[in-house]
């Protein structure tokens, strides 16, 4: 879903991905990354977003969710 998410949005619309488990964050990463060598992308996170502890003390299933923000170039 992500390259025609990337092929329908805007010239300087931002795509916002979460992902829970380390091999979803994985394929995110190296797509935004690839996506970004290509010149269609510039990568808004270097680092995924995580849930702050106090986020995690009243929802606990946010432990493992980390965010990732992209522009199309």
């Amino acid at each position: 879903a992500l390259p025609q998410a990337i092929e329908v949005l805007d010239p300087g619309g931002k795509i916002a991905c979460i992902s829970f488990h380390s091999l979803e964050d994985r394929i995110v990463k190296n797509f935004f990354a690839e996506e970004k060598k290509r010149g269609t992308i510039k990568i808004i996170t270097k680092k995924p977003i995580k849930a702050s502890r106090e986020e995690i003390r009243t929802n606990p299933r946010a432990r493992s969710a980390k965010l990732r923000i992209a522009q199309k170039i």
